[in-house]
């Protein structure tokens, strides 16, 4: 019998890091057969691009989460597809806001087409160690994607003190006692998972996922032709930031192409040689399309010229 394919699922918040992580993973297992399947709640994919690697298959499904009804056809067909390929490793990806309360319902999908062809290896939760304990009390898709997970990852350790840090980990063992945890810093750990069984402790069934097409949350993908400073468009994401669950995207600015992060009250750049011939932001609304105008009113006031947003 061939060897059935390790099937992981990567959760976490928006901004903790989930593409960071899986960046590092890939490098670690070049020249192996590996799939990602990428979640994004846009209708432009971004994490995609940044992943993107020679002989790696990549699959994109946007405008929700795959968790939801509205996707969930979209998600078998990925998995299906994939175990025609003869892949050692696949990886989901979930959009941030996903719940996966249901991943045993998909896994079932499969099987009754294709037979057992996925070792299903667990679940990994990243938990952005900033801003974990504010999330956690507002957005039940943080504590749900904890308490179906395997191994939790706490990123970002290096920009909070102990005292948070022990906060962080007695909050994460209030709704999951079971799961290992560990510390990353730039999606680095020094731990190595896929030699592990991480389902050895396999302790709770698959339930309904919170995820509906009714509480999608609004995305809008701004595009813009034209040279930025970097100053301007901070000016315009100080403004918008404090309705947005996150805005990422690529930018054309004054030192090249930059690949833009906003978590929470960071923006953050790094070079790229990823962008495409226009810029393009995705942004995650916290109050529903009437972010619209805010967004159009700061960008006139900062910006004063043509973008498009849809």
């Amino acid at each position: 019998m061939k060897n059935r394919t390790k099937l992981y699922l990567l959760t976490g918040f928006l901004g903790a890091g989930k593409t960071t992580f899986l960046t590092n993973v890939l490098n670690d297992l070049t020249g192996n057969k590996v799939a990602v399947i990428m979640n994004e709640f846009g209708k432009v994919g971004i994490d995609g691009t940044i992943i993107q690697k020679e002989g790696m298959e990549l699959v994109e499904i946007n405008r929700g989460s795959i968790f939801c009804s509205c996707l969930q056809l979209n998600f078998v067909s990925a998995l299906t597809e994939m175990a025609d390929r003869n892949m050692e490793y696949v990886f989901v990806e979930s959009s941030g806001l996903a719940d996966p309360s249901n991943i045993g319902e998909f896994l079932e999908a499969v099987e009754m087409v294709k037979g057992e062809v996925y070792n299903y290896s667990g679940a990994i939760c990243i938990v952005d160690g900033v801003n974990f304990l504010e999330q956690v009390e507002d957005i039940e898709t943080v504590e749900r994607q904890l308490k179906f997970c395997h191994l939790v990852i706490i990123s970002k350790v290096d920009l909070i003190d102990d005292n948070k840090l022990s906060k962080v980990k007695a909050k994460i063992r209030e709704i999951n006692d079971k799961a290992d945890i560990v510390e990353s810093i730039n999606g680095k750990i020094d731990y190595n998972f896929l030699e592990r069984d991480l389902m050895e402790k396999q302790w709770i069934k698959s339930e309904d996922t919170t995820n509906t097409p009714e509480n999608k949350p609004k995305t809008l993908t701004l595009t813009y032709d034209g040279d930025l400073t970097k100053e301007r468009l901070s000016q315009f994401l100080d403004i918008i930031k404090k309705d947005s669950y996150r805005i990422k995207g690529f930018f054309k600015l004054e030192d090249g192409w930059n690949q833009v992060d906003v978590v929470n009250k960071i923006i953050d750049y790094k070079p790229t040689d990823k962008g495409e011939n226009v810029s393009e932001l995705v942004i995650i609304s916290k109050i529903g399309p009437q972010i619209i105008r805010p967004i159009f009113n700061a960008w006139e006031e900062v910006v004063g010229k043509e973008m498009k947003l849809r």
